[in-house]
């Protein structure tokens, strides 16, 4: 395996070019410029746009080919810039239905189940789903431990687009080193402006710098530190304190997929409101013998009286009409179309298929999620990964402030958001009693919203009645 490790390129740098003078300042100047320009960024920013809904169509203006054969636009035309986001609603189906539900963490060991629900609260739920949308709209996300001031562990959500990591191996698995750049807001006296900052990360702690004119000056707010103190000694993780959160193995985001088709929907839909409000436009009059000024003059006056004078009794005229129609169903086709390929090229769903209505069964809902579930499958095993690597930092931080080492195995449960017929589905866990485990039943009934509480629950109702009836047992017993 080819190792791709920010101080391997490094020294193949310093081999190649002892005598180039190019310093390791100068070398991380050259990766952030490439880096802010890269089509991979541009995506990231363009996903990230559509999701707010600034699409494309909203710079459309209505041009025309002038006598010189340029193109320059046209003012005083209709110029709708109708935004469809179809985009925005792949990306909340695909978060809601893996992301929506809390994610169960489940270990043999109690006391450690406790201190980890501490950690994956809701708050770290919250972050989940929103670290979800970065993920589709950016092809990755990143998550930061640290731990704050007050000792206690911490995860923090990075922008994708702030963030140039260094890989140490080929599927981008490791990473050896990452910069973040990112804007911050600064007053030069009265003046607010805004500056953009880059942090270094490496494994002997972070260096700060400030990004400017492509160049990279040292902070003089910060200096270089390690990530944390313990007992007021500096402290580094083993690993960089950063984890990679993957839509897929390329880290090909989803608005790659849908953009030019959420595009022609835009176009489509702009032109036709266009089409429409051309009320003048719709009609092409033929004249003949017009003794008129010009064609500028004819249509105002056309517009104002609705008459127009044609002709003399010398030379007699005429005006006729060649009558354009706008075909809305050729529109309502096309548009159709449209929507089922973004759905289809996005791996979605359509909520208003036909056969989700009149209690549609199990087997009609399996298939109309079949491609949103297969495309949360892949996504979620990225997650799956992602979150054994940031284990590894919740479990030094709980070695380093409990003294113990933690070996148990944690697994994190996703519960998909999917309609179901709940009459069906309780039946079938009714028929499967005695076939399968009591706790794969209750797990799988659709009521359930933690199965070992729900476990602690029955046995509780259980112990009870049997300490009734033993109780009434023995009192029959007295009675007689």
């Amino acid at each position: 395996m080819m190792d791709f490790s920010l101080n391997t390129l490094w020294n193949n740098i310093i081999r190649r070019g002892s005598n180039s003078g190019l310093t390791e300042i100068e070398f991380l100047e050259r990766e952030i410029q490439a880096w802010l320009t890269s089509e991979k960024r541009n995506m990231m920013l363009a996903g990230k746009r559509y999701y707010d809904g600034e699409h494309d169509i909203l710079s459309k203006q209505r041009q025309a080919v002038d006598e010189c054969g340029n193109m320059r636009t046209i003012n005083g035309l209709p110029n709708n810039q109708i935004v469809d986001n179809r985009y925005v609603e792949l990306v909340e189906q695909k978060v809601n239905y893996l992301l929506a539900k809390p994610v169960e963490v489940k270990t043999e060991d109690e006391n450690y189940g406790k201190k980890l629900d501490k950690i994956f609260n809701n708050i770290f739920r919250k972050r989940m789903k929103n670290l979800g949308i970065d993920i589709l709209n950016c092809g990755i996300g990143y998550l930061h431990p640290y731990i704050k001031e007050d000792g206690t562990f911490a995860i923090k959500r990075f922008n994708p687009e702030e963030i140039l990591p260094f890989w140490k191996d080929e599927e981008h698995e490791i990473i050896d080193s990452f910069i973040r750049i990112y804007p911050v807001s600064v007053y030069e006296g009265k003046q607010k402006k805004i500056i953009q900052k880059a942090d270094y990360y490496t494994k002997q702690g972070i260096k700060h710098y400030v990004y400017e004119n492509q160049n990279l000056v040292p902070d003089v707010e910060k200096q270089e530190e390690a990530y944390l103190n313990i007992n007021e000694n500096p402290f580094t993780w083993s690993k960089i304190p950063l984890v990679a959160f993957k839509y897929n193995q390329r880290e090909i985001p989803l608005i790659k997929r849908v953009k030019c088709l959420q595009d022609a929907l835009n176009i489509l839909l702009s032109n036709y409101s266009d089409n429409m409000m051309e009320d003048i436009r719709s009609t092409v009059l033929i004249l003949e013998g017009y003794e008129g000024e010009d064609l500028a003059t004819f249509r105002k006056n056309l517009l104002a009286y609705g008459v127009v004078k044609v002709g003399t009794d010398e030379r007699k005229g005429d005006v006729r009409e060649l009558r354009i129609e706008v075909n809305a169903a050729n529109y309502d086709l096309i548009i159709k179309l449209i929507k089922k390929a973004i759905i289809e090229n996005g791996s979605g769903f359509d909520a208003k298929d036909d056969r989700m209505s009149n209690n549609p069964n199990q087997m009609n809902i399996r298939s109309i999620y079949s491609d949103i579930d297969l495309d949360a499958n892949g996504m979620e095993l990225e997650i799956q990964s992602s979150l054994e690597q940031l284990m590894f930092f919740v479990n030094t931080y709980l070695n380093i402030t409990n003294n113990t080492q933690n070996e148990n195995e944690v697994q994190f449960i996703f519960s998909r958001d999917t309609p179901i017929n709940e009459a069906e589905v309780i039946e079938n866990c009714r028929n499967s009693i005695g076939i399968i485990s009591k706790e794969t039943i209750i797990s799988n009934h659709p009521w359930t919203k933690d199965t070992q509480e729900e476990m602690g629950r029955l046995k509780k109702e259980t112990d009870e009645q049997m300490e009734d009836y033993v109780s009434n047992t023995l009192k029959e017993k007295k009675d007689e």
